[in-house]
């Protein structure tokens, strides 16, 4: 009788929950989300300037009408188990400027994910917030999970450009897959799994480096085309 094809054998020791501590790098410190960050919040929010309030488009949550209503949120949200929050507190400004989590944690399997990913206007694009994703990407790397994973609406072009720049690969679409704010949302999924991730690891180390800067602060060499350099 014929043997029906089957997985590897994988090591099935269910993975450490993330710790909820202070994780610091060279450009940026993440802090575990806490109500106390909620006025700089608030600030970085910079409700009424349209980019600011485009940055929730996509976002289960927000924009928020008042502070109040943002603390009520991080008072909330800060508290959770899964997913697990960080503030963002870039170095060059000292200023908490947005947040991110681990989510959809599965030790059994060895997955997580990094999402509920906001990141104020003007800490976008910059090399805190590559840095900010990379370390809670090291962080799950190192402690053994085989599958990192990044979801997002259909439509959220940055995010897609995101996940493709870090290094993801796109899996699939989820069609018809959740209600967000009273809208059909598709889900687009990525993942990058441990064998990809020292090369992907590399690319974002070398992009980070202050050698691949000039003066103006712009990029040397895109993330990608270093990734490609490293065979």
């Amino acid at each position: 009788m014929s043997e029906l094809p089957i997985g590897p054998i994988v090591d099935t020791t269910p993975r450490p929950l993330p710790a909820r501590t202070i994780i610091r790098g060279q450009h940026v410190v993440l802090e575990p989300l806490h109500v106390r960050h909620a006025a700089e919040l608030w600030r970085a929010v910079d409700s009424g300037n349209p980019k600011a309030d485009g940055s929730w488009t996509y976002m289960g949550y927000g924009p928020f009408p008042t502070e109040d209503a943002l603390t009520r949120f991080i008072g909330d949200f800060s508290t959770t188990h899964d997913p697990i929050a960080w503030a963002v507190r870039p170095i060059a400004t000292g200023v908490v400027s947005g947040w991110l989590t681990l989510m959809e944690i599965q030790p059994k399997n060895a997955a997580i994910e990094l999402g509920n990913i906001w990141f104020a206007p003007v800490m976008q694009r910059t090399r805190a917030a590559t840095e900010a994703m990379y370390l809670l990407l090291k962080l799950s790397a190192d402690l053994g999970y085989r599958r990192l994973v990044w979801k997002c609406n259909a439509l959220n072009a940055p995010s897609k450009r995101a996940a493709d720049r870090l290094g993801f690969t796109y899996e699939g679409r989820h069609r018809a897959h959740l209600v967000v704010k009273g809208r059909m949302r598709e889900t687009d999924w990525y993942s990058m799994i441990d064998s990809e991730w020292p090369r992907c690891q590399a690319a974002m180390i070398a992009w980070l480096d202050a050698s691949n800067f000039a003066p103006d602060g712009t990029a040397k060499r895109g993330m990608a085309e270093i990734r490609a350099s490293l065979g």
